[in-house]
């Protein structure tokens, strides 16, 4: 008897169903822990069909950071349109699942060149969307960009998440409110309290973040 044949549906179905156990167990146990007969068994499929959807293990994680990347893409570009787009763009960049995906990538880039080629792509994407704003949007509060250059603010806001992320894994949190209350302190006198909801972005889990 021949095989029966998938619908789209189906397939796209299923091959989300890997992409996101592929996910979970990054999430959960790193990304050396992402196999295809784990995320087969973490799916609830026969291992073939992650070579059926993706050709090799590199292939599998370029389509889990795009998915997520393109997502994130799009969270930015809705933030930085807000009528407050630094405290958007701080929201988004301190979401702590999305950061953990992305510290996850750049590890496992230091392994697979396919990946940091991903990475760097993507990168140059975030970097030039964040400048493009960044830059007109300061100069509007009447900051000095010789004082204040865009891509420095950029730099730390990203950065004070990523760094902080990697502190709460080791149980460490000195000084973490403190520089938390600083920069909210330095955007409320820019922008004013926060006065929509965090949920008015798309900051979806598994989403990473990278621009950094």
């Amino acid at each position: 008897m021949a095989p029966r044949r998938r619908s789209s549906a189906e397939s796209s179905e299923t091959r989300s169903a890997l992409l996101n156990a592929a996910e979970r167990l990054m999430l959960e146990a790193g990304y050396a822990a992402v196999s295809a007969r784990r995320v087969a068994a973490e799916a609830g499929v026969n291992v073939a069909l992650v070579y059926y959807y993706f050709a090799n293990m590199d292939a599998l994680f370029i389509a889990l950071f795009r998915r997520g990347a393109d997502r994130s893409l799009e969270s930015q570009a809705k933030v930085l349109a807000s009528p407050q787009p630094l405290w958007g763009l701080w929201e988004l960049t301190h979401h702590q699942t999305s950061t953990a995906l992305t510290l996850e990538f750049i590890a496992l880039a230091n392994h697979r060149k396919a990946i940091r080629a991903e990475i760097a792509d993507y990168s140059k994407k975030f970097r030039a969307m964040q400048l493009e704003t960044m830059s007109a949007l300061l100069e509007s509060y009447g900051l000095d960009p010789l004082t204040w250059p865009p891509a420095s603010v950029i730099l730390t806001m990203w950065g004070v998440s990523q760094y902080l992320l990697i502190e709460q894994a080791f149980d460490l949190d000195t000084g973490h409110a403190e520089t938390i209350a600083l920069i909210e302190g330095l955007i409320t006198a820019l922008e004013g309290p926060r006065r929509s909801s965090p949920d008015e972005f798309s900051a979806r889990d598994g989403a990473p973040l990278i621009g950094r």
